[in-house]
């Protein structure tokens, strides 16, 4: 273990290099002069020359990306051409927001998930099987931001149960910040749901065909007992990965929905970047996003061994 785990390690240095490498380049392609960009419009040429000095942008381009990766080595992600605040205590301020909302919409979609597929699978054929099916496949075609506008023009502004959009961080106001994600999470997490559901289904039904599962109803356990104790946990194994990369995901695909509910997270720090032109931030969020990518798959191969014993963790690394 020690072994695949000291290979795993490695593999993450070598995708993140090759990852910031490709985030380097596409951002120095990008049109926009960052030195034109802090001092404004009606910078000198004199100033601008200077400025360009001395941020290191008329150094070739491999020296440019090697002060870049030495400054992140230390911790240190440049600082915003907006607002001329540091980039990491920024990416800090966003990444529990996302979190957050990340977490709850998880939540949502285990809870849909599980309980929609199990009786999908085990009633295949009747109506639970029909109602599950069409909710997994409404809630892939569904678009998120459709979804959104949806639950707010029903639940905030008809029923008025919940806020439309803002944010409140857990240590400021839990019950509000718990009221506020609500909305957002079920809009993110119903996409995760649908896919879980549908992955579940299909796995859970091909292990029900299984001898061992035939000899433990041969033995007159419940249908219960034989799901849940015996199925369930080898079904899991596909479904983690769907979960793990749609997981890895929500880093960044929540944009539209953080933008829809005004949550001030990842998503909508990377868009009004790249909007503005600030590059630092852009590269630092993409490559946080990478990071969680690689982290999570990561994790997603160590939880399958836990799940599945028969799985070795050098068998899956060679997968």
């Amino acid at each position: 273990m020690v072994r695949y785990l000291a290979r795993r390690f490695l593999l993450m240095i070598v995708i993140l290099f090759i990852v910031s490498v490709i985030i380097f380049s596409l951002v120095n392609v990008l049109p926009g002069d960052p030195a034109r960009l802090m001092l404004g419009q009606e910078a000198t040429p004199e100033a601008l020359a200077a400025l360009r000095k001395e941020m290191g942008l008329n150094d070739p381009l491999y020296i440019q990306y090697l002060h870049w990766v030495g400054n992140i080595l230390h911790g240190d992600f440049g600082y915003s051409l907006r607002d001329h605040s540091p980039v990491l205590k920024t990416l800090l301020q966003k990444i529990p927001v996302t979190l957050e909302l990340t977490f709850f919409s998880f939540v949502v979609a285990i809870l849909i998930a599980l309980p929609v597929g199990i009786l999908s699978a085990t009633r295949r054929g009747r109506l639970s099987d029909y109602l599950g099916t069409f909710f997994a496949l409404s809630g892939i075609s569904l678009p998120s931001f459709w979804l959104g506008i949806l639950l707010i023009y029903l639940f905030a502004v008809k029923l008025k149960w919940f806020p439309p959009s803002g944010y409140v961080p857990l240590s400021e106001n839990f019950g509000k910040s718990i009221a506020l994600m609500i909305l957002p999470a079920i809009t993110l997490g119903t996409h995760l749901a649908a896919e879980l559901t549908r992955m579940l289904r299909s796995s859970l039904l091909d292990v029900l065909q299984s001898d061992y599962i035939r000899t433990a109803y041969a033995k007159g356990l419940l249908e219960r007992a034989v799901v849940i104790g015996h199925a369930l946990k080898n079904a899991l194994v596909p479904v983690l990965t769907v979960g793990g990369l749609q997981l890895a995901a929500f880093f960044g695909g929540s944009v539209i929905t953080e933008t829809i509910f005004g949550i001030p997270g990842i998503g909508q720090l990377v868009v009004n970047a790249i909007l503005t032109r600030d590059f630092p931030v852009v590269q630092a969020c993409v490559l946080f996003m990478a990071f969680m990518v690689v982290v999570i798959n990561f994790l997603v191969d160590i939880a399958y061994s836990i799940i599945d014993p028969r799985i070795k963790l050098g068998e899956v690394s060679k997968g």
